[in-house]
């Protein structure tokens, strides 16, 4: 007796094969478009690594100079003496109109406005003192200024806010005093 070859029946159609691979072509092209379809929305974060951010802003265009104190728990302060100490960090020491103006391509341009930042950037247990300095009166009157107190981390609130009236030159004045624990 003769046997019957099962050669066709175990043989793959080339059709088949290119079927399968075009659709394994066009799946993976398909997840590529998927990937540069939605950009990264990290692109317009800003990662400062900080856990409260301290402000001072008085009147604009005001050539009167405010100097924000912040001293930590361990008696470290930072101001416009000393920009960096231990976790605190003075942002810009804003001299009121003096270093408000900047050339660019030959013209002057006046950022007006007047702010001082100071960052803490890690938490230590303990009191945080935050003072005003009143460094230098262009004028011979007095000057409000508002201080703001926040937290940052895991989202940004605001835990402090008072306005503050410096009546002369040299006037210094503690804003407030709050105390920290580890969790902030």
């Amino acid at each position: 007796m003769r046997r019957r070859s099962l050669r066709r029946a175990n043989t793959v159609d080339p059709f088949v094969d290119l079927l399968f691979n075009a659709l394994l072509g066009f799946t993976f092209l398909f997840l590529i478009s998927v990937m540069f379809m939605n950009p990264d929305a990290r692109k317009g974060r800003i990662n400062l690594k900080a856990e409260f951010i301290i402000s001072v802003t008085w009147p604009d265009h005001l050539a009167d100079d405010i100097d924000l104190w912040v001293q930590d728990p361990i008696g470290e302060t930072v101001s416009y003496l000393s920009k960096d100490a231990s976790w605190l960090h003075l942002d810009r020491d804003d001299r009121g109109e003096v270093n408000d103006t900047i050339i660019i391509d030959g013209k002057e341009v006046v950022y007006p406005i007047n702010q001082e930042v100071v960052t803490i950037r890690g938490i230590i247990p303990g009191e945080y003192t935050v003072n005003l300095y009143y460094f230098a009166a262009a004028q011979a009157q007095p000057v409000e200024a508002l201080v703001k107190v926040e937290k940052v981390n895991p989202t940004l609130q605001t835990v402090y806010v008072r306005k503050v009236l410096l009546t002369r030159q040299d006037d210094e004045q503690t804003v407030v005093r709050f105390t920290l624990d580890y969790s902030g």
